[in-house]
């Protein structure tokens, strides 16, 4: 009976041992198929959105930015920083699907930082499509003939800077370009190298980020050619932005820029030091211009002796620094202007066009014919 029971005994234990590896089995059974059966959830899903991205990624995804919410992403914000920001902004639900979707269809890293007009009706990849996206940018129109104090407004006037702060960090701030050793020190110290161009600024753009685009296109456009061509006519480049910007506010007609240019060389080289005075009318305006905040329509025998360092009657030579900022056309005409020219004066024909004289004699003589000739013009007009 004893035997009996201790053999019993034995099969039941042996019997729980065995159900327990069954259930352990079972367990990892379970574990395997419940793991595969995520990878291809994960995949299949994966696929379906590849597929649907897919299908319309070359769609532009527009919202009309009246009706749609601004968001901010931060600069270096992180897929996870980008979710939970949409989720505080009440634009998703589930930041872990954003952040999935977002690495399996390749968005990581791709998402732009500043403003981005979006709206809750967008889909993820909608989303993701419109955060990688440019964003939403303030457009800045600098024409080549602009004084300083106009590129000032244009800037303020779409809040992008303040005024005496932006001036403040042109002066004092260092911007590592070969052309900036070669401005001597000056008020506005940049005055003339904000190159002219349709700019598109970052709302939150720092007076540092305006600054370096303009000087990153003034750097683009100024070539290794030209360093070289400044050394030859033995100029610096301020130098040869400051006669630009002459040429620039003295051109009307593009053909007549080289010729201007050589007209100012000509006189520039000049052994005679009645020639060396230059004589523009360009720099009484911006001396005008800078006191009064306008240009005067005639200028008097009075203005051109106002005793001011950028006074090109009064001083011999360029003066102190470029008047405006000079675009491409007439900082080519500085660096190569007409080479047969034996000009050393020029006076407007009231057309936009110039008569150029080689004597004092045949220039005083135009000046009389064509100034008679606008004023009767003006008198007819009115």
């Amino acid at each position: 009976m004893i035997l009996l029971n201790a053999e019993t005994s034995s099969i039941k234990k042996q019997k729980k041992k065995k159900n327990r590896y069954d259930l352990k089995s079972l367990l990892v059974y379970f574990l395997i198929f419940t793991l595969l059966f995520t990878i291809t959830c994960i995949v299949s899903y994966g696929l379906v959105l590849k597929a649907e991205s897919g299908a319309d990624k070359d769609v532009e995804v527009s919202v009309d930015a009246a009706n749609g919410i601004e968001i901010t992403i931060p600069r270096g914000s992180s897929t996870s920083d980008i979710a939970e920001i949409l989720k505080e902004n009440g634009i998703i639900k589930w930041p872990s699907i954003f952040k999935l979707q977002s690495k399996i269809n390749g968005y990581d890293d791709t998402y732009m930082s500043g403003k981005h007009i979006i709206s809750k009706d967008l889909s993820y990849d909608q989303l993701m499509r419109v955060l990688s996206s440019n964003p939403v940018s303030i457009n800045v129109t600098i024409r080549e003939d602009y004084y300083f104090s106009q590129v000032l407004k244009a800037l303020s006037d779409k809040k992008l800077i303040d005024k005496e702060k932006f001036v403040k960090s042109m002066n004092t701030e260092k911007f590592d370009y070969k052309f900036i050793d070669q401005i001597p020190d000056r008020e506005n110290k940049l005055e003339g190298y904000l190159f002219p161009d349709t700019y598109f600024f970052d709302p939150n753009s720092t007076d540092r980020e305006i600054i370096t685009k303009f000087l990153d296109n003034f750097d683009t456009k100024f070539k290794l050619d030209y360093y070289a061509r400044a050394k030859e006519l033995k100029m610096t480049v301020d130098q040869v932005i400051t006669l630009a910007s002459i040429i620039e506010k003295e051109a009307t007609l593009p053909e007549e820029r080289s010729i201007i240019s050589s007209v100012f060389h000509n006189r520039l080289k000049s052994t005679d030091p009645s020639l060396r005075k230059i004589k523009t009318d360009a720099t009484i305006q911006y001396i005008i211009y800078k006191k009064e905040g306008k240009i005067k329509e005639n200028l008097s025998e009075k203005d051109t002796k106002i005793d001011d360092p950028y006074n090109t009657y009064l001083y011999e030579g360029l003066p102190p620094g470029p008047i405006c900022n000079p675009g491409l056309a007439s900082i080519e005409a500085a660096l190569y202007p007409d080479e047969e020219s034996q000009y050393y004066y020029f006076v407007a024909r009231g057309d936009g066009s110039h008569q150029f004289s080689k004597t004092l004699s045949e220039h005083e003589a135009a000046t009389k014919k064509y100034t008679a000739k606008i004023k009767a013009n003006d008198e007819s007009e009115e």
